[in-house]
């Protein structure tokens, strides 16, 4: 299992990290698991953008959907994704990188307000979402295939940076290939006050996803998905308190809000919680 180094090389900044919601959607709890969940419930699943800022830079992680894929999969677009980054202060038309973490239809649609980013992927992603699996309609479900063919421009146009496994963007900044969700999934370990903090994307859709375990059922494979939660910890440095998920509504209540405007909408993840992740984590 990967394990992050204690700490960084001297002089890595310390990033702040902002989760940013922009749209939802109700479902019940049991649609989340492989293995049905006996206590089922009606739940949402959030949808969320996240910024790291710091040392000069700025990344944004993933772009969401637009209004017409919100219309077509039935989904509440509270915001664009693009409108959601303003709220902590980027501008869409200034940003310069961007990592995706994968080609689902909800990471990678808002993509024409970020004309100066370069797109930092995994090629087994676009591999997998251009490749021979998309004949399988259940594994192409979640892509929307207009979605995928803006990046095939963009691999055109040389905006896009091909990462095979792990790498290092910036100083502090790593992204890690996990799999499982989709071939190509990526997540990111970032540098803060509190050490090493992973925005995991879908590598765990929800905390319970990880921390019973029991995947989510949209997955190519299994076996990797299942391998990709010990490689988060790892990550981590093995705090998995510091492993944010992709779509979990708690994450909004277990840290603090960037700003009083913007509770419910966008909360700073490099923050101590103000929630109790002990009890998320199963741990108590």
């Amino acid at each position: 299992m990967y394990t992050a180094p204690n700490t960084p090389p001297a002089g890595t900044p310390e990033y702040e990290v902002y989760a940013i919601k922009y749209g939802d959607h109700t479902r019940m709890r049991q649609d989340n698991f492989i293995f049905k969940d006996p206590h089922d419930e009606a739940t949402t699943i959030d949808f969320y953008v996240w910024v790291i800022t710091g040392g000069g830079r700025t990344f944004v992680v993933d772009i969401g959907f637009e209004e017409q894929e919100a219309k077509a999969r039935d989904r509440q677009l509270h915001r664009l994704p693009s409108e959601a980054v303003r709220l902590v202060g980027v501008d869409p038309a200034t940003v310069e990188d961007i990592i995706v973490t994968h080609l689902h239809y909800d990471h990678c649609g808002d993509m024409s307000p970020f004309p100066k980013a370069r797109f930092h992927l995994q090629e087994s992603e676009m591999n997998y979402a251009t490749g021979k699996s998309m004949t399988h309609q259940p594994l192409r479900h979640a892509y929307n295939v207009d979605y995928v063919v803006n990046f095939v421009r963009a691999v055109y146009d040389d905006r896009v940076n091909f990462v095979d496994g792990v790498s290092e963007l910036a100083p502090g900044i790593f992204v890690h290939h996990i799999g499982g969700h989709t071939a190509g999934i990526q997540s990111v370990r970032v540098w803060t006050r509190k050490g090493w903090l992973v925005v995991a994307s879908d590598a765990t859709h929800f905390y319970d996803n990880m921390a019973i375990p029991n995947p989510f059922p949209i997955v190519c494979h299994v076996g990797h998905m299942l391998d990709g939660y010990d490689t988060l910890r790892g990550m981590a440095g093995g705090n998995v308190h510091n492993v944010i998920p992709g779509h979990d509504p708690q994450v909004l209540s277990l840290f603090p809000a960037a700003s009083k405007e913007l509770e419910g909408i966008a909360v700073r993840l490099d923050a101590d919680p103000i929630g109790d992740l002990s009890k998320v984590w199963r741990e108590s």
